[in-house]
């Protein structure tokens, strides 16, 4: 359990799997959209493209509950099946026949419902995989699986509908999902213990609502987890918005133009990828919490330069500074959380950060909009940035925070 995570052939199976499965959801995306441009106008491929978030967001802390009433494994296996038998289903509709928009529209829902179950689920599985000794590196993995996944997806997705359209693009999501299915039920998990039940005292079980009432408790008074969760909540607000919505204002003003906007976004994606990799490969972090919360301040800062960047190139390198201590300011914080967390929230745990990560922070989107029509793109930027140095500042307050260390093997 406690080896080297690039020997190990269970974790290697596990990351395989989820890269597969995250190579599917990309194609699965763009194919969706490409279809419903076929059919219908742009209002109405909105609607498709936006209508799974509403069930991910609204379903994502009881998909918590779920994994760990009945075992992440569980989840998310049956999540990666019906992924399999939704997307084989529609790729041959779409061979035989031109789908109307309500089918389009039920598919991505029920991908967002199988989203909501499946994104707490799956960062649920790593301590059930690795010792605590290799969390960190097991979650560097999963980050930079994470990256190439979210890469290639788009071009596979391209290059699949160029030689035979729609159909064999989620043709190819399917075949992923059903290689991600395989994998997946060929890796060896340590069983844990799940929510409490019926015990000798013949305490009734927990309902759903009494399980998620106990897991956002157990997360507000524990002192480590608590405090982490909370300034990676604030953390997402503070920088969604000013990375998506505001880098499009920002390159408009400054010139930059759509290609800047591609530049920086792709700086920030290989600083992120090099800190993946980091994370597998120094042996060890002290004191984590403390750097932790120094990567967090770090990263905040660097968002906020980015708005005041005097060049293109300039904005670039201060992207890809920032992506790489981001990147590790994250695994730094699941790692910390993932061995502190009771084996029984595991599930409840990940899918309040889950649920915070994309779930709560799209709601910055209009208000960042709004707030750059009436005092500008740079000072909201700016201010965003603050939200973001304010986790930081509920990380360093807390002692067990500051204190925090992690085991490595």
């Amino acid at each position: 359990m406690d080896r080297n995570v690039w020997r190990d052939a269970n974790v290697l199976r596990w990351l395989a799997a989820y890269g597969a499965s995250l190579i599917g959801d990309g194609i699965y995306f763009l194919s969706l959209g490409w279809t419903a441009a076929q059919t219908a106008g742009p209002a109405e491929v909105g609607l498709v493209m936006a209508v799974g978030a509403v069930p991910r967001a609204l379903l994502m802390l009881g998909g918590g509950v779920v994994a760990d009433r009945f075992g992440p494994r569980l989840v998310v296996i049956s999540s990666d099946a019906v992924r399999c038998a939704v997307i084989l289903a529609l790729a041959l509709l779409v061979a035989l026949t031109s789908p109307g928009l309500w089918v389009l529209v039920l598919v991505a829902l029920v991908f967002g419902v199988v989203d909501a179950l499946f994104m707490p689920a799956v960062g649920a599985l790593p301590p059930r995989i690795a010792g605590p000794g290799q969390l960190v590196r097991v979650q560097g993995l999963r980050s930079l699986a994470e990256r190439v996944g979210h890469t290639a997806g788009p071009p596979v997705a391209g290059l699949a509908m160029g030689l035979g359209g729609p159909a064999a693009a989620f043709g190819t999501a399917a075949a992923l999902f059903g290689l991600s299915l395989v994998l997946l039920v060929a890796v060896r998990i340590t069983p844990l213990p799940v929510a409490p039940g019926p015990g000798p005292s013949g305490r009734p079980a927990q309902t759903p609502m009494q399980q998620l009432r106990s897991g956002i408790g157990y997360i507000r008074r524990h002192g480590l987890i608590g405090p982490l969760v909370l300034s990676g909540a604030l953390s997402q607000l503070g920088t969604s918005a000013p990375m998506t919505l505001g880098l499009i204002l920002v390159a408009g003003d400054r010139g930059w133009g759509p290609g800047g906007v591609g530049w920086i976004v792709g700086g920030m994606g290989v600083g992120a990828a090099a800190s993946a990799l980091l994370l597998t490969l120094i042996p060890r972090f002290p004191r984590a919490g403390a750097v932790q919360n120094l990567t967090l301040i770090i990263g905040s800062a660097g968002i906020g330069a980015l708005a005041l960047a005097p060049s293109l190139a300039v904005a670039v390198a201060l992207a890809v500074l920032t992506g790489l201590v981001c990147g590790i300011c994250g695994g730094l914080a699941v790692a910390l959380i993932q061995t502190s967390t009771d084996p029984s929230y595991l599930g409840r745990v990940s899918s309040v950060m889950a649920f915070t990560a994309v779930g709560l922070a799209p709601l910055a989107y209009p208000v960042f909009g709004l707030a750059a029509d009436l005092w500008g793109v740079t000072p909201v930027f700016l201010a965003g940035a603050g939200v973001s140095m304010a986790g930081a500042i509920v990380g360093t307050s807390a002692p067990a925070v500051r204190r925090a260390e992690l085991a490595f093997a």
